[in-house]
């Protein structure tokens, strides 16, 4: 089989409800087939897809693993080609596969491609996880072509190049298997947020390409299991954001970045705290302690990492704040950051 669509679904019968006619009917291509995996769902999320749609595969978890775990478990019974995941909250689009899979086909040193991500709420603005491909600063904060941190962008048609980009949102991505199993998968301990992030730092820095194809467009809801102000997900974005950078920067970079880091995290919290967020400032402190405490653990994983690495500075590494930018220097767009990435090794 060429192509496996894989949902992972938790709880999200209302999505499947939603969404899934329009991905079974726009997804009719030869050797594709469409798989939900369902990660312990309490809700009648299996009941409602062995009624409704026998032809899709289902794959039943036997505990919810979140993000990470979940389709590392579920992708072992999966064989094509190219991975498809995609987030139960996406309304695709007509011919929404075909633009991606043919330009992987034609590039093989490509591992991983993402599509055009607009909001479902406002369909002339980019969503918040991934919008027209990801990029990070030199700090490790990502933010996207059509989004800085919450500030989405209106699409004008302005990010519909065909772009080398530093990671593919988890909500919609293209991989190969051959990559994605060769550099790892996931990391299950990191359970949901910045997974993809952590992948794509991985197959970068071992010299494989990642691309945003915005000729296929999708639409994402955003916030379907966690939404932005849950404390659990602030605390999952800092902690797993801190764990990511100690798994793959340079050793050269370390000490410093992680410095600036403790001084912008507790920055943050302290305004959290005066917009009478509490709970969500707790969660950076507990994510930093966390940090801390687990960093230890992921010693064999960083040594593996620097080990396998052999482009020490990606392309799609922003080198400069995009703190700095944003808020001193008012740089809300993409387009207003010069130079955008660092040059290509």
């Amino acid at each position: 089989m060429k192509t496996a669509i894989v949902i992972l679904n938790y709880n999200g019968q209302h999505f499947l409800e939603k969404f899934l006619p329009s991905i079974v009917g726009y997804s009719k291509l030869p050797d594709t087939e469409i798989y939900v995996a369902d990660n312990a769902s309490t809700d009648d999320s299996v009941f409602y897809l062995k009624q409704n749609f026998p032809e899709i595969k289902l794959l039943t978890l036997t505990e919810n693993f979140g993000f990470a775990g979940g389709y590392n478990k579920a992708l072992q019974d999966v064989d094509a080609d190219y991975y498809v995941l995609l987030n139960s909250d996406v309304e695709v689009t007509e011919q929404w596969i075909e633009p991606i899979r043919n330009y992987m086909d034609t590039h093989p040193e490509v591992a991983a491609c993402q599509p055009k991500i607009l909001s479902f709420q406002d369909k002339t603005r980019f969503e918040h996880a991934g919008a027209a491909g990801g990029f990070i600063d030199k700090y490790g904060y990502p933010f996207c072509r059509g989004r800085i941190f919450n500030e989405c962008e209106k699409d004008d048609g302005q990010y519909n190049n065909i772009e080398e980009i530093f990671w593919a949102s988890g909500a919609c991505l293209f991989i190969r298997k051959k990559d994605f199993w060769e550099t790892g998968g996931f990391d299950d301990s990191f359970f949901a947020h910045m997974e993809e992030i952590d992948l794509c730092w991985r197959l970068k820095s071992r010299g494989r390409r990642i691309m945003c194809i915005p000729q296929s467009v999708v639409y994402h809801v955003g916030g379907g299991t966690l939404s932005v102000e849950n404390p659990k997900k602030t605390y999952l974005n800092y902690r797993n954001n801190l764990l990511m950078i100690y798994k793959n920067i340079a050793p050269n970079k370390l000490t410093k970045v992680l410095l600036i880091r403790w001084f912008l995290d507790n920055l943050a919290a302290v305004q959290l705290l005066l917009s009478a967020k509490p709970q969500s400032a707790k969660s950076i402190f507990k994510a930093r302690s966390d940090f801390k405490r687990k960093k230890e653990v992921y010693f064999l994983k960083r040594k593996e990492n620097l080990e396998k690495t052999t482009i020490k500075s990606p392309d799609g590494i922003y080198n400069k704040s995009i703190v700095f930018q944003y808020y001193i220097r008012n740089n809300k767009t993409f387009n207003q950051l010069t130079p955008q990435k660092n040059p290509k090794n």
